[in-house]
């Protein structure tokens, strides 16, 4: 950031001085000598920001192919650790366990199912990758059957609930623990009311100042569409809302 600022400076800087001496100079060679100088710094600056922009995109997508990557391998782990407790239960002829074992994974896999199917690409990759990069924070999930926001929300709808979870994430993270060495047990609720979409948020065991929290989370989601209240006042929990943009448009057409 600090490289890219020193090179934006020193281009305005050498076109202000080139212009400057543009207007001092009475010799026509020199000013089209001068104008061919200017010509050949923007065309050199503008490489630059190409190259930039290039290797910055480049990055991203290999920052994006390392998390996607290390996810795979999370859920590869999972389930080879499922398969493994499936097959010492076998093993043992350990049937009544069986049961048990086999809805556990039914259950992790509805999850994952219902996160797909959100419809969001950019909220379905923070959560299906959200152990890889966060590992502070215990992230359960309960999502609604059938919910899918795409079909709900506008684009810009979209992304500012997906930009205010992952603040509001963010906000439980770095203020809703106790201590630094403590892991955070945060449930996340996806569900709709009427024409809202609301996502609630539950800190499982010792909770921290829960003003501060909110207070936090409204100054994150300033300038949205985006609403946070206080959800179950006994439980302490938050809340985020939006209405759905699509229903609305439907219905104003009705």
């Amino acid at each position: 950031m600090k490289h890219r600022f020193m090179v934006r400076a020193m281009f305005v800087l050498l076109a202000a001085v080139s212009l400057t001496l543009a207007c001092f100079l009475k010799s026509p060679i020199g000013q089209v000598l001068l104008c061919g100088a200017l010509f050949v710094l923007f065309w050199v600056y503008v490489r630059h920001l190409r190259k930039a922009a290039e290797t910055e995109r480049k990055h991203l997508l290999e920052s994006i192919q390392r998390t996607a990557s290390a996810t795979l391998g999370h859920h590869r782990h999972d389930w080879m650790n499922d398969l493994q407790i499936l097959y010492g239960y076998i093993q043992l002829r350990k049937i009544d366990k069986l049961a048990d074992c086999v809805e556990r994974i039914k259950g992790r896999m509805a999850v994952e199912s219902k996160i797909a199917r959100l419809g969001i690409p950019a909220l379905v990759f923070y959560l299906q990758s959200f152990r890889e990069v966060n590992g502070s924070v215990q992230l359960e999930v309960d999502i609604e059957d059938e919910l899918q926001l795409d079909s709900l929300l506008t684009i810009e709808e979209a992304e500012e609930l997906t930009e205010a979870i992952v603040e509001s994430v963010r906000v439980f993270q770095f203020n809703g623990r106790s201590s630094w060495g403590e892991t955070l047990q945060l449930k996340i609720s996806m569900y709709r009311e009427g024409g809202e979409v609301l996502v609630r948020f539950d800190q499982i065991g010792s909770t921290g100042n829960q003003e501060a929290l909110a207070r936090h989370i409204d100054e994150g989601i300033t300038g949205m569409r985006i609403r946070a209240d206080r959800g179950d006042a006994e439980n302490g929990s938050l809340r985020l809302r939006v209405s759905c943009g699509k229903i609305n448009e439907v219905n104003a057409c009705l």
